[in-house]
């Protein structure tokens, strides 16, 4: 039957749109812009992202730019921003990991396949800070730190507008696969308040119950196929019977509200809290447990409950606090505004249980084992104060901005196994602060020249300044102590001091100045081009220069075709420039200690590291626009971006010693590792066994193709109806890879700075394709909203060159239901919904054993994947079906 209904659903959508709710048909436009209706032209909405002019809207634009309403983002069950743009972007993609560490609470988003930190997201058009965090472990955007868009709300919003094109002549660095604007609710009345409770109904997929562990006789464990002498795998008796989860439950409270100041001024206070439980869709863990009494198995094998890992959503509490408010000031040509956010949040994610007789545990603290706990603590907060007006026929805007972003970790249920059983279970281990300072002033005005229509020349000037630091932790949360061992807070050992003999806890600051020129002409009716050109000077690697060139042409009404070439760059971040530390990271199915380091350490450079540049982009794109029919609106869009030196994180790059001596043969020894060794012993650090740092490492190209089309029917049964629908296409491949640096150089083969798993995991672990659909009816007191999304085929790739350890996700549908009523008019909104309401999840883990596709030989899988059933590589995350309630109040 379920597979019955999904099909009329799906072909209920396909019958009127093939696309996406990219394109928002109901985007709420600025005040002095009439909504529109079902009845309006699609495309009608007056955008100010990618143009400084003050009249250019959606569909006359010559770059791509969806416009969604904040109504549209709010008609979900999640109340994460970036889990309502990932339903409604098609090239918009959000995926949720666990188990990495501050990754799973502060988790990254991607634009067309690239980076996390190749999207500029910008608040009022002013450009928003980013994250102190640094997504440092095996996830999508491994490598990058980028603005941690979920601290915004919903509520707070009265439209987002996403450019989907280069921007970096526009707007600086890191607009390269295009710009997030974030528009805020300025409205001088009324309000809004909400509540939306919900939580997970699911069967896991694939993930089965067991009632026992099998034993022989005598109690003598029974050992699975796959089970070796350092892991023993015990048989479980299984029940086929799929583990079946209630949990994730989440409040959110949230509301708005519009005063007015003075006659024409405005302020706008949003307020959100969210309380959210963790998920859980870990399998049972098959590992011998504890040591073996004689032959025999422990008494406690037999009743620990092997569900012991954490592995889904982390336990957060979200409070979120944003201002917007303008006055006018003086003659009323001159308006003062002001817009600032606070944001805490407390998360709490698990690690990797450690095992009782894991070598790195303390039996004596932890008889049965211990799951560490990671707190992270996020404390945001930014502010903005500007003038705006008109003098002499130019409109100006001068701004300055503050935002700061420190995120600090604490660790619980753990230990320092070096301090034996004298170790505390608590630690602090230190935390990250990024800060941002920036000034603008921006003036534009129209031309009168002897040749287009209208023409309007921008000009601007910017100031910035950055700050990033690291805080240590306290001395016990990353000691090598007396008891041997591994040192420092397990799952999370702290923030150091001091690395390589030299301190990595000081303040690293920048600064760049730049200055732009944009030209935005109509030539005629039919035909309008853009032309920007801006120059960036950066304290710390230079200067830049970058252009822009876009132009639309409309042979026939409602018929028109749109190009645009670019330039672009995204500076080095500070913390991929400075960040240091040493994680547990699970490489492999083994958990391993790495030491991160910045470029400038001694250790790294001994290495062949060396300073970082910028990434360099060249932006090529093609469109052509349907808007003929009346209320249809349908673009098309081929692009290309080309980026140079784009930066990475390299393999892990780990020596192997024998009795602190360079080991090139035996047990646990390698060529490359000797070698590694000894550059490290001839450095005069002996004692460092894996490291890695960034480089810019790899040319990459990227392809992709994006269809929009809406479709509004004003009368259906009464009532009207939306229909949305769009369609991405990505690929991207590696041109070039860096041979290795410096002393590396000389490490025998077979050796790669970056190897097969993360090459494979840029260019493959993000959809090939992605597809949205979307309905959308309103009649009187009833609302539906029916959303579909196909997430293309995925890969998290494995070590192994041979590709044994891959997983290869299939494509999969997505289906979200909405009924709403209004049972008091307008004033009062009840909803009741569903998110993955066919409790879809990804492709399983593959378990145990597998057949190597060179050698043909059997080879065992990591034993960790036992407890990871699911890829953090999944698109759409791993938490099953989501049921939800909300009441909504508008005054």
């Amino acid at each position: 039957m379920t597979l019955v209904l999904r099909a009329v659903l799906l072909a209920g959508l396909s019958t009127f749109a093939f696309a996406s709710n990219a394109f928002a048909q109901d985007a709420q436009p600025p005040a002095d812009q009439p909504a529109a209706d079902a009845t309006s032209q699609a495309g009608s909405e007056i955008i100010v992202t990618g143009t400084r002019r003050t009249d250019r809207t959606v569909a006359d634009s010559p770059v791509p730019v969806d416009v969604l309403s904040a109504e549209s983002l709010s008609q979900s069950g999640h109340t994460e921003i970036n889990r309502a743009l990932t339903q409604e972007v098609p090239s918009f993609n959000f995926p949720q990991p666990s188990i990495t560490d501050g990754t799973d609470v502060i988790r990254p988003a991607t634009l067309r396949g690239l980076g996390p930190d190749q999207t500029l997201v910008l608040i009022n058009g002013k450009r928003r800070h980013t994250s102190a965090l640094l997504n440092i472990n095996g996830s999508v955007g491994r490598g990058t730190s980028a603005v941690d868009v979920n601290l915004i709300p919903t509520i707070a919003l009265s439209r987002v507008e996403v450019l989907r094109d280069g921007a970096a002549a526009q707007y600086g660095s890191d607009a390269i696969a295009g710009v997030i604007n974030f528009q805020l609710r300025s409205a001088r009345s009324g309000g809004k308040a909400t509540a939306t409770y919900g939580q997970y109904f699911t069967h896991v997929d694939g993930v089965e119950t067991y009632d026992s562990v099998v034993t022989g006789a005598g109690n003598t464990p029974v050992f699975a196929p796959d089970s070796t002498s350092g892991t023993n795998i015990l048989v479980l008796d299984y029940t086929g019977k799929d583990r079946r989860r209630r949990d994730g439950e989440t409040l959110t409270l949230a509301g708005v509200i519009g005063l007015p100041i003075g006659a024409e001024g405005q302020i706008n206070i949003a307020a959100e809290f969210q309380d959210r439980n963790d998920t859980n869709r870990t399998g049972a863990d098959p590992r011998r447990q504890y040591n073996l009494v004689g032959p025999a198995l422990d008494p406690r094998e037999l009743t620990f409950n092997r569900f012991s890992h954490r592995y889904g959503d982390p336990e957060t509490r979200d409070t979120k606090l944003f201002i917007n408010a303008d006055m006018p000031v003086g003659d009323g040509e001159t308006e003062v505004y002001a817009f600032g956010s606070y944001n805490d949040r407390q998360g709490e994610s698990a690690g990797f249980y450690r095992l009782p007789n894991d070598s790195r545990n303390v039996p004596a603290i932890y008889p049965d084992g211990f799951l560490p706990l990671i707190t992270t603590d996020t404390d945001d907060y930014a502010g903005t104060l500007g003038v705006r007006g008109a003098l002499a026929g130019w409109h100006w805007d001068l701004s300055g901005q503050y935002g700061r972003d420190r995120v600090d970790f604490l660790i619980k249920n753990t230990l320092n196994r070096s301090l034996g059983v004298d170790s505390p279970t608590e630690f602090d281990s230190g935390g990250l602060t990024y800060s941002q300072t920036l000034f603008n002033l921006d003036v534009n005005r129209d031309l009168a020249i002897g040749f287009g229509k209208k023409t309007t020349l921008a000009l601007g000037a910017e100031y910035r300044r950055e700050m990033f630091d690291i805080r240590p932790g306290e001395p016990g949360s990353y000691a090598n102590g007396p008891a041997g061992g591994a040192p420092g807070a397990q799952v999370f050992a702290g923030f150091q001091p001091t690395i390589g003999g030299v301190r990595v806890d000081e303040k690293n600051k920048r600064h760049n100045w730049s200055g732009y020129a944009e030209i935005d002409t109509d030539i005629t009716d039919q035909f309008s081009v853009q032309a920007a050109l801006r120059y960036e000077d950066y304290s710390d690697f230079g200067s830049d220069w970058n252009w822009k060139l876009a132009a639309r042409f409309e042979p026939v009404d409602g018929i028109a075709l749109r190009a645009s070439a670019s330039t672009g760059f995204r500076a080095p971040s500070l913390q991929q420039q400075f960040y240091a530390a040493q994680a547990t990271n699970n490489v492999a199915g083994v958990l391993l200690d790495t030491v991160t380091l910045p470029v400038n350490n001694p250790v790294a450079i001994a290495l062949g590291a060396t300073p970082l540049k910028p990434e360099r982009s060249k932006n090529y794109s093609a469109g052509l626009v349907i808007s003929a029919i009346q209320r249809l609106n349908v673009t098309l869009d081929v692009y290309q971006v080309d980026i140079d030196d784009r930066i990475v994180v390299t393999d892990n790059l780990q020596a192997t010693r024998s009795a602190g001596l360079p080991c090139s043969a035996g047990a646990g020894c390698t060529p490359q590792g000797g070698a590694i060794a000894t550059i490290l012993n001839d450095a005069g650090f002996p004692t460092v066994s894996a490291a890695r740092f960034f480089v810019n490492g790899v040319d990459t190209r990227t392809r992709g193709l994006d269809l929009v089309a809406t479709y509004r029917v004003p009368e259906v049964m009464g009532g009207r109806l939306n229909l949305t629908g769009g369609l991405n296409l990505n690929r991207t491949k590696i041109r070039r890879v860096l041979a290795a640096p410096g002393a590396l150089s000389e490490v025998p083969e077979p050796f790669t700075l970056f190897g097969r798993q993360e090459s494979l995991r840029l260019v493959k672990g993000q959809p090939r394709n992605k597809i949205n659909l979307s309905a959308d009816y309103e009649r009187d007191w009833l609302g539906v909203t029916l959303r579909s999304t196909r997430y293309g085929k995925a890969l998290d790739a494995g070590a192994p060159e041979s590709g044994v350890q891959d997983i290869h996700l299939a494509a999969k549908w997505i289906t979200d239901l909405e009924l709403r009523f209004k049972p008091m008019g307008d004033r009062l909104t009840l909803a009741l919904g569903g998110n993955n309401i066919f409790d879809v999840y990804p492709t399983n883990t593959p378990l145990g054993q597998a057949v190597d596709p060179d050698s043909g030989a059997t080879v065992n899988l990591p034993a960790t994947r036992y407890v990871t059933p699911f890829s953090n590589f999944s698109p759409f995350g791993f938490n099953g079906r989501f049921l939800y309630a909300r009441a909504a109040l508008s005054f």
